[in-house]
């Protein structure tokens, strides 16, 4: 009596711990083509900074130097808070079609896709950042006392903080709707309390307490490291790596929450 060997089923290769720079790039390469598809989204990302910049350095015509004082502030806001919001829902959107399940059926690490996420949305956050920075300085006329390069490097590194913050608020909202819900809890709190209304000493105690642990405030801080000092500061130092370690913690956090299935 003969038997049959049954076939083995093959087994589909696991994704590898290390990040792989070829993977990284085929997810960002992705990214950008959908994105190019999507005018509104690349516009929502590009132009809406300059145009507050442009109505903010208008509203106070009359008083220019109101403008100089807050607008650095604000040229590092504002690239935040569009990026966040085009961030998680984009990311939303690949969750809730299914994308994302396909891909990590894919021989693709989290961190592939993660970095591949955060890297074409950072090179629009380079161009974004470029753009209000060479808006507000060259023709509304931004009055800095330090170099610009400078207040472009904090412009960044908010634009990819609020890309990363994004990416990871994204795991937590079931539709669309619900990620631009995330926006009063994740960036109103810190645009209260990180010194542009007030400066965060004069606050009460605990507000300041609470402000001391917000990224905002320390983006906010660098930008007036520049507008006051001509060179580079200690102070502005620690608030760039600061910026740029939340942004890195928040991006891990964020290859966390990517499970084999989702909803």
């Amino acid at each position: 009596m003969s038997t049959t060997a049954s076939t083995p089923t093959p087994l589909r290769p696991a994704p590898t711990g290390a990040l792989s720079p070829a993977r990284t790039l085929a997810t960002a390469a992705r990214v950008l083509r959908q994105l190019r598809h999507d005018p509104r989204t690349i516009a929502l990302m590009l132009l809406v900074p300059c145009v507050m910049l442009f109505l903010l350095r208008y509203v106070f015509d009359g008083s220019p130097r109101t403008f100089d004082t807050i607008g650095a502030s604000l040229l590092g806001i504002f690239p935040l808070i569009t990026m966040f919001l085009v961030t998680s829902i984009a990311t939303l959107r690949e969750r809730t079609s299914g994308t994302l399940e396909r891909l990590l059926a894919l021989p693709l690490g989290k961190g592939d896709l993660i970095a591949g996420y955060a890297l074409a949305f950072g090179a629009l956050a380079i161009v974004q950042s470029a753009l209000a920075t060479g808006l507000a300085l060259w023709f509304l006329d931004l009055d800095v006392t330090g170099s610009p390069w400078l207040l472009l490097l904090v412009a960044l590194l908010d634009a990819l903080l609020g890309t990363a913050l994004g990416l990871f608020v994204s795991a937590f909202a079931a539709s669309e709707f619900q990620a631009v819900q995330f926006m009063p809890a994740v960036i109103f709190p810190q645009l209260l309390l990180c010194g542009l209304f007030t400066a965060r000493d004069a606050m009460h105690p605990a507000l300041e307490a609470l402000s001391d642990v917000l990224p905002m405030s320390y983006a906010v801080d660098g930008m007036n490291e520049v507008l006051q000092h001509s060179d580079m500061t200690a102070a502005f130092v620690r608030d760039a790596l600061i910026v740029a370690g939340c942004a890195l913690l928040v991006l891990c956090l964020g290859a966390a929450t990517l499970r084999r299935r989702t909803v």
